[in-house]
């Protein structure tokens, strides 16, 4: 018999093994809506640049100085400058394009037939509203982040 196995089997020739009446842990799948939030926190983090947030550490808002005045004034958007951002810059981009992206699911629960007409009216309502928002917005930020962009 090998010296190693000997070794081992020593103390259980002496101790009793306890009986232990374990289950296997039973897991159930998350509500829907659970995934649908954390799927949308993850896109909306995602979509706001926490990755560059992160590894950057930028600040969180910026200053100018205005020249009539001399008065230091907030900024919120880094203008001239595509690769680089502010966290707030990030988060409200990130904000409109959750809104968009909310339009279009609204939408689509406006083509449900089982629902009664003034709540498909609503949700189509809402859904336009949100995609115009957000286009609009986004646009906006664009044309504030890039002052020559399409003109």
């Amino acid at each position: 018999m090998d010296p190693f196995e000997l070794a081992l089997r020593l103390p259980f020739s002496v101790l009793r093994i306890p009986r232990m009446r374990l289950k296997v842990p039973t897991f159930s799948l998350p509500a829907p809506m659970t995934v649908f939030s954390l799927v949308l926190l993850t896109y909306f983090m995602v979509v706001s640049g926490i990755v560059y947030d992160v590894i950057v550490e930028p600040p969180g808002i910026g200053s100018r100085q205005d020249p009539v005045t001399g008065a230091v004034r907030p900024v919120v958007f880094l203008s001239g400058r595509v690769n680089g951002q502010y966290i707030i810059e990030g988060l409200s981009s990130g904000f409109m394009f959750l809104l968009g992206g909310l339009g279009f699911i609204l939408l689509d629960l406006a083509v449900d037939k089982n629902r009664a007409k003034s709540v498909r009216l609503s949700f189509l309502g809402a859904g336009v509203s949100f995609i115009s928002i957000s286009y609009a917005m986004s646009m906006l930020f664009v044309r504030i982040k890039i002052p020559a962009y399409l003109r």
